[in-house]
């Protein structure tokens, strides 16, 4: 037995001796395999860590303030304007899977510490100077013949407005209200028989915008929350009313005077001249404003200001732009 230990031994130590080269090799690529997933991993790392720093030290650059509602001694209450900055995690994880070198940045909104709900009651003549959007107000109490080319107009434009209805015409007009609803367009109170609000007592200016908007809620489910006085007449108890009826009182920045029938050309070189960022557009359905309209649309696009209703333009929402859409 010990004689064939004995002769067996060198056969078993060249086995072992046969086999340690494969196994050392095999240990070494597994070796190597694990490091280069390391370097791998570690470059990855470097390169998020990277990213991340990239997007931190831009987004600072990139933010806007937001802007506080005011009250102007010139134009009453303004409102405010929402600032923007980057959501630095929402943009890392979208860049990071794009993967194409670039950052594509995400933005989100900054509401104002103080909006227009924080002002005293007051009227409101604009926008935002800061926010390129424009609106146009028609105010309606008379005029049907022109509302339906107005409406094409509006509709071919891809533009809403802000209809100011007068109780007594809507009262009598309920068909024609509809189908300017239908087609998208903001409806708000005029009061109801185009008063002179100025030269009533509170009670009587009360029972004119609740008149008005107890029908703008049962015929046409409104909720409304603006209200135009008729012919700009107003005091300190008008809008202190509205306001109690939970309304704000809103006048214009600029008036086409159309009821004077000036030429169409007219209105539209005043649009061009005086339209600016929050500019509110006093028109009527009248037969000036109606062929003045395609050229007022377009005098205030070429300033590069977006059309909106009324709402739109004094909200404190932002007008996306190229960044807040995916540019870079």
């Amino acid at each position: 037995m010990k004689r064939w230990i004995i002769l067996t031994l060198p056969i078993v130590v060249y086995l072992l001796i046969s086999w340690t080269g494969p196994v050392d090799g095999f240990i070494s690529q597994v070796k190597n395999e694990q490091i280069n997933i390391q370097t791998a991993l570690k470059k990855e790392q470097l390169k998020d860590e990277a990213l991340l720093a990239e997007i931190k030290a831009k987004a600072k650059e990139m933010e806007e303030a937001p802007v506080n509602a005011v009250h102007d001694r010139v134009w009453k209450a303004i409102p405010g304007y929402n600032g923007l900055k980057v959501d630095i995690d929402q943009t890392y994880k979208l860049s990071k899977s794009l993967n194409n070198g670039q950052i594509s940045f995400v933005y989100e909104e900054v509401k104002p510490a103080i909006t227009l709900d924080d002002l005293p009651p007051q009227p409101i003549y604009k926008g935002n100077p800061n926010k390129p959007m424009v609106s146009i107000m028609v105010n309606v109490a008379w005029g049907n013949e022109y509302i339906p080319s107005i409406l094409k107009t509006l509709s071919d434009a891809n533009v809403h407005a802000t209809f100011f209805f007068d109780g007594s015409w809507l009262n009598k007009n309920r068909e024609i209200a509809v189908e300017i609803q239908k087609q998208g367009h903001e409806l708000s109170n005029h009061a109801y028989s185009h008063p002179d609000m100025a030269a009533l007592d509170r009670s009587q200016q009360y029972r004119q915008i609740e008149r008005t908007e107890t029908l703008l809620r049962g015929t046409l489910d409104v909720h409304n929350r603006w209200f135009a006085p008729p012919s700009g007449s107003y005091n300190a108890t008008t809008v202190k009313t509205a306001n109690e009826l939970g309304l704000k009182t809103v006048l214009w920045t600029v008036d086409t005077v159309d009821w004077k029938r000036p030429p169409s050309a007219q209105i539209v070189s005043k649009i061009a001249r005086a339209v600016e960022p929050g500019s509110l557009v006093l028109m009527h359905p009248t037969e000036a404003s109606r062929d003045a309209l395609p050229g007022m649309i377009a005098a205030i696009r070429s300033k590069g200001l977006k059309l909106g209703t009324v709402s739109d333009t004094l909200s404190e929402e932002r007008v996306r732009d190229d960044r807040e859409t995916g540019g870079q």
